[in-house]
């Protein structure tokens, strides 16, 4: 129906015809006019001739087509037949010539179509009853096999391969009949046999590889694959087998299946590999190969049950007597044993590799790595590596004792030692297996990373410093930057093995944050690393700017303290500098460092490096990079800037209260008997202060306006070495209070001459030794006088009096004054230190009003407070 409005819809005229049916007088009647198209039966996959009736639609025709030849087409516009379903004879009369040669190709292609598929089936089942059973195997045969062979469908091949297994002799005849066709040089039946053998192989059955992977068949089976009726020359794949390809023993292998096994694998590999590489596909591939991976856990399970095998291998490879070519083959054998294990399930891999450590694998790689035979030495750390790959425990068990310290130092000398190839990469590998501390016990890894960073660690260091030049090592600034990034030295290590170094600094860097610290703080290790921005090769510069990158990843303060109190970046810098505008990997890798160094809000690095280098880096200021980190210095500046002027305390009210502790303390030491003879001896200039009756010593500090009495709390806040509780709400201070705290501030200012006299006054006190008892007895009436809140007044009164009298008055009152209130000057100089001294009852005390703070801590003795202790 769909080719129907098609055909209406494109060319009308081209289908438009009429339909005529013969009647029985022999004559055509008009059966209408309408349009012709050949499309699908309903419901079936049949075509057939539809003529729809032009002013209705109706169907005026429907004709299944025929396979017969029974259309015919007269002059160029009538084709008729006869129809056999209505028993008479049709016809269409078309308008135009090109309509007419447009549905008569149609009818010729669908009849051609169905010939076709009968053709199919009639092959079908003619194969069907050939399959009942082969022919015999014979020269006159050959052309019926190889049809039978390469001609099945997929629904045949199940049939062919049980017809194939069933006769037992037909590989045999058939190698027969090829040996024969050899001998007779019948090129013919050679090609027909080689299509035959293709063709039963790529039928892919493992029974069918089964018998034809024989020790029989198989020599014959790859002889007739020499064959091929596409390649112009003979192959000689048999020639190359026997006489080329020699089967070395290191040790004798003496059980015959494993024997056979060893060889049907390589011949079947070389099948695959070589002779049929062209011709297989993945299927048959992937079978191929499962035969060869069976063939391995055959071999390596039969020779690891064989505990005499295992032990004479091991007794060879120590025996002194082995010359180097056998052990050399010995130690290929053994690495070609550990590699084809993986065939094994990992349970029995790990017990056979368990087994070898035991028999002393890891002493036999030891002397294979100091052998100098660079290829041997390869083969030792491939073993290794499988060891590593399977459980790098294993390894790491063995290296922590003491058998295996020397093995460690190996690997480490392989690491820096040119072999000619990148087998440096094979000793890396292995270092950081060994040394990854992720997947590391406790004791295990402590035992590791001691042994590295202490015995090790300093080699690669050495390589590094060898391999820059000396002379460089001392330039000027200006030289190092005009020279950075052209220096090679001629006799050092190669570039790639210095890079191999880096990277494996960087990984110690990730896995040993602490053990790093330490040894690269003591030894300068960062400093002698970037001695590699000196060289030529530029991705050794990056690899050094990657190892500082690296470190600053840990974001330790020792480190980056380290590095800016020793100017470690300036190499990097001048790399960047003498680099100029290049854009390249180095340009990008220390624009990366920076912008890594900025985002992360590295104040002390981003103030070092704009502080040190920006005149350097000034030129550089249009990129991106270099702008943001200046702008982050000059916010850094500023956070900085208001941070002090927020928090910078007085220093003149800091310097004057530390002179008033040491004149406190001077004042104690000398009120003992023990300093009598130094008081007299050293006079000192202390000035003399006058003490209220509650035994509070005033303080300077209390000149502050935010002195809520006559002793100041707050002032302890700007003491470095104490903190003090968040302060609390203090009284406003009286009037009477400013009027004494002038008369203190006047007394404190005292001329020379009165100095001098309060120094004599001083004097004479110390010689006058008094007894503890009448000094305790004044330290208790000052105690019971302080403590009482009804003489609260008469203190203040009797102090703000004293003062004013000590500012006119004569000397001898000051002296009459003074040594009437020593002893209780003494004990309440003394509380208040200890106040000082104790931010518990600081606190505490400031829950009083003004003079109401008590003088004495609770827990504090009379004998402490006269003693001073």
């Amino acid at each position: 129906m769909g080719a129907q409005e098609k055909s209406q819809g494109n060319s009308n005229s081209m289908q438009r015809v009429k339909v005529y049916r013969l009647n029985e007088d022999g004559k055509w009647d008009d059966q209408g006019t309408g349009h012709v198209t050949v499309d699908y039966l309903e419901r079936s996959e049949e075509l057939a001739l539809f003529v729809f009736d032009e002013e209705d639609n109706e169907t005026l025709l429907l004709h299944r087509i025929s396979p017969d030849d029974i259309y015919r087409k007269q002059e160029d516009t009538i084709i008729s037949w006869r129809d056999s379903e209505y028993s008479t004879e049709l016809a269409l009369s078309f308008q135009e010539n090109t309509g007419c040669s447009y549905i008569w190709d149609h009818i010729c292609n669908v009849q051609r179509n169905m010939h076709f598929s009968s053709l199919n089936n009639e092959i079908f089942h003619t194969m069907n009853s050939e399959l009942r059973e082969l022919p015999a195997v014979e020269l006159s045969t050959l052309p019926i096999i190889l049809k039978t062979v390469t001609e099945s469908g997929i629904a045949d091949q199940m049939r062919l391969t049980e017809l194939i297994l069933s006769d037992q002799d037909f590989f045999q005849k058939l190698m027969e009949l090829f040996r024969i066709c050899e001998d007779l040089e019948n090129i013919d039946g050679l090609h027909m046999i080689f299509k035959i053998i293709k063709g039963i192989i790529l039928l892919n059955s493992p029974q069918v590889f089964e018998k034809i992977f024989g020790d029989e068949l198989i020599m014959d089976i790859i002889g007739s694959l020499e064959y091929d009726a596409d390649v112009p020359q003979v192959q000689q794949y048999r020639l190359f087998l026997k006489e080329h390809v020699v089967f070395k023993e290191a040790i004798p292998i003496k059980n015959p299946l494993a024997l056979s096994k060893i060889h049907q694998t390589y011949r079947v590999g070389y099948l695959k590999d070589v002779v049929l590489a062209r011709v297989l596909d993945e299927a048959t591939t992937a079978s191929l190969n499962s035969i060869i991976h069976s063939n391995n856990a055959i071999v390596i399970s039969i020779l690891k049950d064989d505990s005499t095998f295992i032990q004479e291998l091991f007794a060879r490879l120590r025996s002194p007597t082995t010359s180097a070519e056998s052990k050399k083959n010995l130690v290929y054998f053994l690495h070609e044993f550990c590699s084809l294990s993986k065939s094994l399930q990992v349970v029995q891999q790990l017990r056979l590799f368990r087994d070898l450590i035991n028999e002393g694998i890891f002493d036999i790689i030891t002397d294979v790595l100091q052998s100098p035979d660079k290829k041997l030495v390869l083969t030792g750390t491939d073993i290794l590596i499988l060891f590593l790959n399977q459980d790098a425990n294993l390894l790491r068990s063995y290296v922590v004792r003491q058998e295996g310290i020397p093995l460690f130092g190996l690997l480490v000398k392989g690491m820096v030692t040119d072999f000619g190839e990148d087998m440096h990469c094979q000793f890396l590998e292995i270092l950081r297996s060994l040394l990854d501390s992720f997947t590391l016990s406790g004791a295990q890894r402590d035992s590791i990373t001691d042994i590295f960073y202490e015995k090790h660690l300093g080699e690669l260091i050495d390589v590094i410093i060898l391999s820059c030049s000396s002379d460089e090592a001392d330039q000027s600034t200006s030289n190092l930057a005009r020279n950075a990034g052209k220096v090679e030295s001629q006799n050092g290590a190669k570039p790639e093995i210095l890079s191999s170094i880096c990277e494996l600094l960087c990984f110690c860097v990730l896995h040993h944050p602490y053990r790093i610290k330490c040894n690269f703080i003591l030894n300068n290790v960062i400093e002698k690393v970037l001695l590699l921005t000196r060289r030529r090769e530029k991705y050794l510069v990056v690899a050094a700017v990657r190892f500082v990158r690296t470190i600053l990843t840990r974001h330790d303060e020792h480190l980056i303290n380290h590095i800016v109190k020793n100017n470690l970046l300036k190499p990097v810098i001048d790399a960047f500098v003498a680099n100029g505008n290049r854009y390249n990997v180095l340009n990008s890798a220390i624009l990366e460092l920076l912008e890594y160094i900025r985002k992360e809000n590295m104040k002390l690095l981003v103030k070092y490096i704009v502080d040190s280098f920006w005149n350097q880096l000034v030129k550089f200021e249009n990129l991106a990079s270099i702008h943001s980190l200046k702008i982050k210095y000059e916010q850094c500046l500023e956070n900085c800037g208001t941070k002090m002027d927020v928090n910078a305390p007085d220093p003149r009210k800091r310097i004057d209260e530390r002179a008033l502790e040491k004149e406190e303390e001077d004042y104690f030491n000398e009120d003992s008997d023990e300093d009598d003879t130094t008081s007299a001896s050293h006079p000192r200039k202390v000035q003399p202060q006058p003490v209220p009756s509650n035994g509070v010593v005033a303080n300077r500090s209390s000149l502050s306006p935010r002195s809520g009495g006559l002793v100041d709390y707050e002032d302890d806040e700007d003491d470095e070495d104490y903190k003090p509780p968040p302060p609390r709400k203090q009284t406003e201070t009286s009037e009477e209070d400013e009027g004494m705290l002038e008369s203190i501030r006047s007394k404190r200012k005292l001329n020379p001459k009165e100095k001098e006299h309060e120094l004599s006054k001083k004097q004479r006190l110390g010689k006058s030794s008094k007894s503890r008892d009448s000094v305790f007895a004044a330290l208790c009436s000052t105690l019971s006088q302080a403590v009482l809140p009804s003489k609260k007044t008469a203190n203040t009164i009797h102090l703000s009096t004293r003062s004013a009298e000590g500012n006119e008055g004569s000397g001898e009152e000051n002296h009459l004054e003074k040594e009437s209130s020593s002893p209780d000057d003494n004990s309440s100089e003394e509380d208040n230190h200890r106040d000082k001294g104790s931010p518990r009852n600081c606190s505490d005390n400031r829950q009083l009003t003004g003079e109401d703070s008590p003088l004495i801590p609770p827990k504090s003795s009379p004998e402490m407070a006269v003693n001073g202790s």
